[in-house]
């Protein structure tokens, strides 16, 4: 099974990333862009079959580690 582990700032969280690429679209033309806001994603390969299982595994490791639950929030999908 494959899974998708999505993980971006709460709201309200400075991202002076996203900040620093609204600027850099910006200068290069792509004044359309009014505000980027950067993430991270995660794609892995499960042994687990059972989608409830895979989904409860899939939150401890974001609880645990791929995710920092004070600053981030984080979306799963199971592909």
């Amino acid at each position: 099974m494959k899974a998708r582990v999505t993980v971006t700032l709460k709201s309200g969280v400075l991202d002076p990333q996203g900040q620093a690429i609204t600027g850099s679209l910006k200068s290069l033309g792509f004044d359309g862009v009014s505000a980027v806001r950067q993430g991270k994603i995660f794609d892995l390969e499960l042994g687990d079959a059972d989608p409830a299982d895979a989904r409860l595994a899939l939150a401890a490791m974001c609880e645990k580690l791929l995710a920092n639950t004070v600053i981030e929030n984080y979306a799963i999908e199971l592909v």
